[in-house]
């Protein structure tokens, strides 16, 4: 069994966006890969949602820069990738977001998202409580927009 990476959607934002969202996903994929390089217009955290569902999504993080680490968790409507705009001080980072077992039935959503910045790295790991098969994938700041330029890409796992 091999597994290969299929690009699924791709979109390089002309102008600025307060989301981007992937829809219409369908279940031919195991798993969800993200990679995002985003320039944003605040200082701002990162959030994921999955099928518009604003129940509690629950994440913990860790954060290192330099010499300094820190650790802590979220719980919200949506979940928190990437938090205090901590390393986003330049407005500019790097994203991967693995989402797990997207379209089974039977087990709740885990996500696992690395992000990084001049300023440091953070690692999240998270859980959406649902059974419900992923449809669609929104990506949001808390504050400020998605800026021009910002390029978001959509993989699919599939298992051959």
């Amino acid at each position: 069994m091999t597994d290969a990476w299929t690009p699924l959607a791709e979109t390089t934002l002309s102008s600025s966006a307060s989301d981007v969202t992937f829809g219409s996903l369908g279940s031919s994929y195991r798993d969800l890969l993200i990679v995002a390089t985003i320039d944003n217009s605040a200082n701002t955290e990162l959030f994921i949602q999955f099928n518009g569902d604003t129940s509690t999504y629950v994440s913990l993080r860790l954060q290192g820069a330099g010499t300094t680490a820190a650790a802590n968790t979220h719980s919200g409507t949506s979940m928190r990738l990437v938090g205090n705009g901590d390393i986003m001080t330049d407005f500019s980072f790097q994203a991967v977001i693995n989402i797990f077992d997207y379209a089974s039935t039977a087990v709740h959503k885990n996500v696992l998202s690395r992000t990084s910045s001049s300023n440091g790295v953070d690692l999240t790991a998270g859980r959406w409580p649902s059974t419900s098969a992923i449809t669609s994938v929104k990506l949001s700041p808390n504050t400020g927009t998605f800026e021009a330029g910002s390029k978001f890409q959509l993989w699919g796992l599939n298992i051959i």
